[in-house]
């Protein structure tokens, strides 16, 4: 498998906590420039400083991903500073945590987020890769990416958006000599999963995520999917027909 350079320039969405705090630390060193976003500036402010500890140069930015205009002149900034070998689209937001099913609001602030925030953060920096003919961008899914889970539908599509338009832009950028590859997660120690009632199966750190994805990055992976288990188990989700899989989901534990 073709392998990549290591990035010393990168930028990373939603760093201010779960696999982008650990992604942003994980990459973080001496000679290497981070561009850092979040929505918190506390948090955010404290990676930074983490990161500045193990030797990098670092540009923390609260910035609204569904902003595009926000988003393009911050990628365009970046990348005048130091081009952009890296670029990880790792903002997102979850389904709701209040015991009901999805409503309109939440339901549009997830395509809002997961979908128009990953295309914010790709699209500007496509073309100045295209120009160089190198760089890589990771797309961060999700293992829900793979079948469609009551009281999480509209999650569950956004991530399989997601997916789906990695998959096809890893074939249309390799000709310009930029990779590709999308990150399907399982369950990972954050502030979101923190929220959560239910039973989480094969729980991870988020550093150890963060390892995982570095690694499978490093080789140029078209789909980094973890942990194995679950990998396997919404693969087989996904290829069951509904009438023999759907009295199985009904029977699961919604968000709570």
């Amino acid at each position: 498998m073709t392998r990549v350079a290591t990035p010393l320039s990168v930028l990373v969405t939603g760093a201010s906590s779960g696999i982008g705090e650990a992604l942003a630390l994980a990459y973080a060193r001496p000679h290497a420039t981070l561009a850092l976003s979040g929505r918190d500036p506390e948090r955010l402010d404290a990676v930074a400083d983490l990161c500045r500890g193990r030797g990098a140069e670092v540009d923390p930015r609260i910035i609204d991903v569904t902003d595009a205009a926000a988003m393009s002149a911050w990628i365009a900034e970046a990348d005048e500073r130091a081009p952009l070998d890296l670029v990880i689209a790792n903002a997102g937001i979850s389904s709701g945590t209040s015991g009901r099913d999805e409503d309109e609001p939440r339901i549009r602030a997830l395509f809002a987020v997961n979908v128009d925030g990953v295309l914010n953060t790709v699209l500007p920096a496509i073309p100045r890769m295209r120009q160089r003919r190198r760089g890589q961008i990771a797309l961060i899914s999700s293992i829900a990416a793979f079948r469609g889970f009551a009281g999480a539908s509209a999650y569950c599509a956004t991530k399989a958006a997601v997916k789906v338009f990695g998959e096809g832009l890893r074939l249309e950028l390799a000709e310009h000599g930029i990779a590709v590859s999308v990150v399907c997660p399982g369950y990972v120690t954050s502030r979101m999963t923190a929220r959560n009632t239910f039973p989480m199966p094969f729980l991870m750190p988020a550093e150890r995520a963060a390892g995982i994805i570095v690694r499978g990055l490093a080789r140029n992976k078209a789909r980094i999917v973890f942990p194995l288990p679950m990998h396997l188990s919404v693969w087989l989700a996904g290829a069951l027909p509904p009438a023999l899989l759907d009295p199985i989901l009904k029977r699961l534990p919604r968000k709570a």
